[in-house]
């Protein structure tokens, strides 16, 4: 049988966590808040995780749960209308999609994946904590 869906803090919404670009601040939120999402705050994930950089010329992380060598990544979550989430799910590129994420309090939410196969041969930035962290400390190598 199939595991029990988290409930819907909300009628006609759902929680999602994103990781990257799409963090409050960030170059995609913009995205999020014309589907009409709102936030519900930080948080991170159980040790169950690994961040690599996806190839391309627009910095876009990609987290995957690994089996053995996890870690915990900094994400948000944001409550989004379902038709925002539908909407959001055919506008997002391979290897990236939508799983249950687990947080390090042990609950679990929808939020951002990836294939491991996508991530083959990428940068692992995993030892920063979270895109956030990574962009700033990409800033002040550059500054």
């Amino acid at each position: 049988t199939l595991p029990a869906l988290p409930p819907l803090r909300e009628a006609g919404r759902m929680d999602l966590c994103v990781f990257g670009a799409h963090l409050s601040g960030m170059a995609l939120n913009g995205e999020l808040l014309e589907l009409g999402a709102r936030p519900v705050g930080p948080v991170t994930t159980a040790p169950l995780y690994r961040m690599a950089l996806l190839k391309g010329s627009v910095p876009r992380p990609a987290v995957v749960r690994v089996s053995t060598g996890g870690a915990s990544v900094a994400g948000e979550v944001w409550s989004l209308p379902l038709e925002g989430i539908a909407r959001l799910l055919g506008r997002i590129p391979s290897p990236l999609g939508f799983g249950r994420v687990t947080l390090a309090d042990g609950s679990e939410v929808q939020g951002f994946l990836a294939e491991a196969a996508g991530t083959d041969g990428c940068e692992d930035i995993t030892a920063f904590g979270g895109f956030r962290a990574y962009m700033a400390a990409r800033m002040a190598k550059s500054a």
